[in-house]
């Protein structure tokens, strides 16, 4: 597929009202994205896990009106919010060319997260796939297709994702599940810079269910945005390492999630969230998103792992929260471990649990 593929060329412009809700996932990465380059292109491949009960909730309400130009209103939590209405305004300028009905009328998003808000986890990737899929549901409707068929669901999923990437990069990764792909690779024949795709590899069943306890360490407002963070790629003494590093890295986790073997899934995983963290520590200006208790929880996981041959794991945002990964079948313990150790270490003693999901559902037709 390219941009060209996902022009609306024709639709019904004489429907009047309507209104579409989707809950779409947060994700987190394996393999990380770090750089982009125009149009919200990757400079390297990621893998993610696709969440389950981290999700943003969105329904717009459509309503025809006469003049030309972009109108909607924004409504977070059930509260008009002004400060989200720039960046839905730099978004529909991004996505006019591929669907031109947004002119045609006015838009009412009301959204909300069923985890807390400011609560540290990146709410970009899920809100933006949201609107995505519901701007989606309502071309479909103008055009009247049934997105029942498998082809014209493929196509509803691809360009939902391209247009969420237009949005926040890896929102493209919130559509489907359990595993999805996004950038170009050799070893996924599918993989796209465009959009993302569900990985179809075989999974072993070691990460059936796998769970993903995330440790809330700062709720502050990052101090580099990962907008900033992204560009300082440009120029980086170790980018072209790096962006080399991720596909060998996504190639070889393909083996690994097909093999089931925990401990090279480890090496990646925790690799991979050290190396995002020391390409933003090594960039000019450089700097630290990491907090000293999320070494402290590092480290806390390394002994644990060292003295029980858990097969826990940890991988990290563009933040200083942590995500701690880990099989179903040692959630008990796992959880225990949490409790016992590595609360003391959050904000507030505040931490959320997750595990891989399906992807995004629509609420309302």
């Amino acid at each position: 597929m390219t941009e060209q593929d996902f022009i609306l060329k024709t639709y019904n412009s004489t429907i009047e009202s309507g209104s579409v809700k989707w809950a779409s996932p947060s994700n987190i990465a394996l393999v990380k994205y770090w750089g982009k380059k125009k149009h919200q292109i990757p400079e390297n491949p990621s893998i993610s896990f696709t969440l389950s009960d981290c999700k943003t909730i969105t329904e717009i309400t459509y309503t025809k009106k006469q003049e030309k130009g972009f109108s909607f209103d924004i409504y977070f939590e059930g509260e008009k919010n002004e400060a989200f209405k720039p960046k839905i305004q730099t978004f529909f300028e991004r996505i006019e060319i591929y669907m031109p009905f947004l002119k045609d009328y006015h838009f009412k998003i009301e959204t909300s997260n069923t985890f807390p808000h400011s609560s540290g986890i990146a709410s970009s990737a899920s809100g933006m796939s949201a609107i995505a899929l519901c701007l989606m549901s309502i071309e479909n409707k103008l055009s009247n297709i049934q997105s029942d068929s498998e082809v014209s669901q493929n196509y509803f999923n691809q360009k939902a994702s391209f247009l969420a990437r237009l949005g926040s990069g890896s929102a493209c990764r919130s559509i489907e599940g359990e595993l999805v792909v996004w950038g170009k690779n050799e070893s996924i024949a599918e993989s796209s810079d465009l959009y993302g795709v569900k990985f179809e590899g075989d999974v072993h069943s070691n990460f059936s269910n796998y769970q993903d306890t995330i440790l809330l360490v700062d709720k502050g407002e990052k101090q580099v945005s990962s907008t900033v963070g992204h560009q300082l790629m440009y120029g980086h003494p170790f980018a072209k390492e790096r962006f080399d590093q991720a596909h060998v890295n996504l190639a070889q986790l393909k083996a690994i999630l097909a093999s089931g073997d925990l401990n090279e899934f480890i090496k990646i995983v925790e690799s991979e969230a050290l190396t995002l963290h020391a390409m933003m520590m090594t960039s000019m200006p450089y700097f630290i998103l990491m907090k000293p208790n999320t070494l402290e929880i590092i480290n806390k996981i390394w002994a644990f792992r060292e003295k029980t041959d858990s097969k826990v794991c940890f991988t990290l945002d563009a933040g200083a929260n942590v995500h701690v990964l880990y099989p179903e079948s040692e959630k008990e313990n796992v959880l225990e471990f949490i409790k016992d150790e590595l609360v003391s270490f959050c904000q507030n003693g505040h931490y959320i649990c997750d595990q891989i999901g399906q992807g995004a559902n629509q609420i309302q037709f």
